[in-house]
């Protein structure tokens, strides 16, 4: 049976292609064509396919065609498996027969009710080892094409129900911004409530905020996050249509920012290293050649002083598609993305929220209804503290103070430079150097925090009596943290019905509500990504993330911590 006959009645098909002879994705462009070709297609057609030659995790790659989702996959058949979130239908095998048989059980873990195998040149064990996990084969998966179908008795998960496609976001800074976009373009309903009387009105409207990469050692968690975040706002803001700015690296230095409809610059981060000890380490990361030089590259303290035409003592980290953008412009730039299935609520000041049959309402001060939906999503920051059902997230709001530099008083960078601090280039003639971390709700300028600012950036160019006399001038904004510094994404917990709940899937739910909070000083690249993972999530699509990386960002992670071990930090 070919897959146009399989996938028709059905609102989504999900095809997993475990093919390590494929490099040329010629099997993917196959089958999506053949679903553009058909009158009777699935709306929701999801692709998932092994590529080896990305860097390690899962890549969600923006796609032209509505109701299409492609991820691309960078490990083992097996461990691919083990770590996917999602209901396949259709399982495309080939050239395995130095993969084992250690994938079978995964397979099946995630294989539909009535899935499929499609497979060439699997070995006897293989077709034995499936067998055995409920899937039965044709001619007893003799051949040299193989087909089989999962028969298992044990009960699988239920599909899960259409979603109505009708929500509020509360908070229309980037995270809003972002949640609105990625739901819209699934076709959602979306009303978008702001307490401001224009989006990116507190940390979304900084001048600029910078977007980067981690490193480390061992490759953990954060990291693992930092970056599969970072390639997805490379991608997002690219289908969105771009920067503004070109690449500083290769085009020069320049002021004009005439181009996309996102104001910034893909102009490379120059992260220098806080000493010798610091880039002993950071050295041998480099040296281990897992990291593609067009992601990042050590340097040398020669390389990197030639590069900047500063002093870079210990050398740096160049993240050559790193840059800097203003936040504000990629609210805009989603918010246009949404077209007419958006409604703005603005300037409503103060609100609250109230359960109803059908889902959630949001109400002004005075007791108006200023919305209704089955889905509400809290992307309001720690002002979602205020929320009754979300105070007990343990969110801390920290102040952020940036300092605008008239850009006659720097040298002229080719690029974003950072260590303890960071300074922007030039933009409509002003650079950003900052932010401090205080944990004060002042939003008033300081003269301590520039001078703090001053002080480090006075370290990071090497010019300790640089910038004695300058005004007060910049902006301050307030961070939405969690203690280990990870967004929360998903369903909030009701923490009075907690029981003795120990595990993530058990804990119990508020029915609708939602959270994208804590970004920290990383909404530019969590933004986007965070609200691809609740978008995929409320449709029960598959997750474009690894399961364990999506418990790391559940808003319940905390309560079961706490319940754990109550003497230790949450964020431990």
């Amino acid at each position: 049976m070919r897959a146009a006959e399989r996938w028709r009645g059905r609102t989504r098909f999900t095809v997993f292609y475990g093919d390590h002879g494929d490099g040329d994705g010629a099997a993917l462009r196959t089958r999506l064509d053949a679903w553009r070709a058909d009158p009777d297609k699935p709306p929701h057609l999801h692709l998932i396919a092994l590529s080896p030659d990305l860097m390690p995790g899962v890549h969600r790659i923006p796609q032209p065609d509505a109701g299409v989702t492609l991820d691309l996959v960078s490990s083992t058949l097996d461990a691919a498996l083990a770590q996917l979130a999602a209901r396949v239908d259709l399982f495309v095998l080939d050239g395995l027969a130095q993969a084992g048989e250690a994938f079978a059980r995964p397979l099946a873990r995630v294989a539909a009710q009535d899935a499929v195998i499609d497979a060439r040149g699997l070995t006897p064990a293989q077709v034995g080892a499936l067998t055995a996990q409920g899937f039965v084969f044709d001619d007893a998966g003799r051949g040299s094409t193989q087909s089989a179908r999962f028969a298992s008795r044990k009960p699988r998960p239920p599909s899960p129900p259409e979603p109505e496609r009708r929500a509020i976001v509360l908070g229309a800074g980037i995270a809003g911004c972002a949640a609105a976009e990625r739901l819209c373009a699934r076709g959602w309903d979306v009303t978008l409530v702001e307490r401001h009387a224009q989006p990116a009105g507190e940390a979304s409207g900084n001048r600029a905020g910078i977007f980067m990469p981690l490193v480390s050692k061992d490759d953990n968690i954060p990291t693992r996050l930092t970056r599969s975040a970072y390639l997805f706002a490379l991608r997002h803001w690219a289908a969105l249509g771009g920067l503004q700015g070109g690449d500083a690296l290769s085009d020069g230095l320049s002021d004009d920012l005439s181009g996309g409809p996102i104001e910034g610059q893909a102009c490379g981060v120059l992260q220098l290293a806080r000493d010798a000890e610091h880039a002993a380490v950071q050295r041998a990361i480099g040296a281990a050649g897992t990291l593609p030089r067009e992601f990042a590259e050590w340097l040398e303290r020669p390389q990197a002083e030639a590069l900047l035409g500063l002093p870079a003592p210990d050398g740096g980290w160049l993240f050559r598609q790193g840059g800097w953008a203003r936040p504000g412009s990629v609210c805009a730039a989603m918010l246009a993305a949404c077209g007419a299935k958006l409604t703005q609520r603005l300037g409503v000041g103060d609100v609250h929220i109230e359960a109803v049959a059908e889902g959630w309402r949001v109400l002004d001060a005075l007791g108006t209804e200023i919305a209704r939906a089955p889905t509400l999503i809290l992307a309001n920051g720690v002002g979602a503290l205020r929320i009754p059902q979300a105070s007990a997230l343990p969110l801390t709001a920290m102040r952020g103070q940036v300092t605008h530099v008239p850009a006659g008083l720097l040298p002229p960078l080719p690029l974003v430079l950072c260590r303890e601090a960071y300074l922007t280039p030039v933009a409509h003639g002003v650079c950003s150097a900052g932010a401090t971390y205080d944990l004060d709700p002042d939003p008033a300028l300081w003269p301590s925090s520039q001078q703090e600012n001053l002080e480090r950036l006075r370290g990071l160019l090497s010019e300790p009596h640089a910038f004695e006399n300058l005004p007060l001038q910049g902006r301050v904004g307030f961070r939405c943290i969690a203690p280990d510094r990870l967004p929360l994404v998903g369903r909030l917990p009701d923490v009075d019905a907690l029981g003795g709940t120990e595990r993530l899937r058990d804990v119990p739910r508020h029915p609708g509500l939602h959270t994208l909070l804590g970004y920290a000083s990383r909404g530019l690249i969590w933004a986007g990504w965070a609200a691809e993972l609740l978008a995929a999530q409320l449709e029960g699509e598959p997750l474009p993330l690894e399961s364990t990386l999506v418990d790391a960002l559940d808003p319940a992670r905390f309560v079961l911590r706490a319940r754990r071990n109550p003497r230790a930090p949450q964020g431990s």
